[in-house]
């Protein structure tokens, strides 16, 4: 049985962790919640883009390739994941769909290929060696779009230049604090506009349709990755929040059962003190 200096030292160092994983939790409910106002309010622009979007694409003879399917050659596959661990299953779960995915659609690694956000995705990747084309470490806890308009840039014109055939994101969905949904939605090419947008003359277009279609397509294409980075940023500090959370209450069961075990000691020895104690006078009688 361990000495009582043994499980007093354990229920100080349970006790330190707790305060560690206690203010940890507190910065990602305050990094969250920034992250969750970042998701929000971006969403008035996607949809505003998205609906003047469809309003050329199903009102006017304008086209693009970006709205046009193809055969498909190459598929690149985005997936969103953090910097760091202490987040729970955040990035094993959206790892897994990712890979399971690659292996049910591919039997070559000519089929596909990856583009990164999140250490923990490229290691995972550089770990199966499966084929990365681009990735982007170290984004900040609220990012910014000039943060990823290179590499959303670049991921755009690869399907431009027709290196890829559609693009597929991977990232986990934030729908509330204590809940988080992988999901995978198809960026490129563009074809999920619904019926938005079908009523004519809502929108005047200098100098045509056309042109506004080739400026504002790209543009659409990243704002659905930077929406994808903001949803997951805050599915990201949700789940660092939980984990959290739940490492303090363990800490704090711990410490329970340790000083039960540690009361229950020192009674065994203080009883154990008294017998031989008692013994000893009894002997001198």
């Amino acid at each position: 049985m361990p000495s009582l200096r043994d499980i007093k030292g354990r229920i100080d160092s349970t006790s330190k962790t707790k305060k560690i994983t206690s203010a940890m939790q507190m910065v990602s409910a305050s990094k969250m919640s920034k992250a969750e106002q970042n998701a929000k309010g971006f969403v008035p622009y996607s949809e505003k883009i998205q609906d003047v979007v469809a309003s050329i694409a199903n009102g006017s003879d304008a086209n693009h390739p970006m709205l046009e399917k193809r055969e498909v050659k190459k598929t690149a596959y985005m997936v969103i994941t953090s910097d760091r661990g202490l987040v729970g299953a955040y990035n094993s779960h959206v790892l897994k769909s990712l890979y399971n995915t690659i292996q049910k659609n591919h039997t070559s690694k000519d089929e596909y290929t990856i583009i990164v956000l999140g250490r923990m995705g490229h290691e995972f990747c550089k770990k199966l060696d499966l084929p990365v084309a681009n990735s982007m470490l170290g984004l900040a806890d609220q990012p910014e779009f000039s943060d990823i308009k290179e590499l959303a840039s670049s991921t755009v014109q690869m399907f431009t230049d027709e290196e890829i055939d559609e693009l597929h994101i991977f990232y986990n969905h934030y729908v509330s604090a204590i809940s988080q949904q992988v999901t995978s939605n198809q960026v490129l090419p563009i074809t999920d506009l619904g019926g938005q947008g079908s009523v004519s003359g809502q929108y005047e277009y200098e100098p045509n349709e056309q042109e506004i279609l080739e400026v504002l397509l790209p543009q659409y294409a990243e704002s659905l990755i930077y929406g994808a980075l903001l949803d997951g940023k805050a599915s990201e500090h949700a789940a660092s929040m939980t984990a959290m959370r739940n490492a303090t209450d363990n800490a704090e069961e711990l410490i329970g059962d340790l000083t039960l075990t540690y009361n229950r000691a020192r009674q065994a020895a203080i009883t154990q003190e008294i017998t031989e104690i008692a013994g000893g006078v009894a002997a001198l009688e």
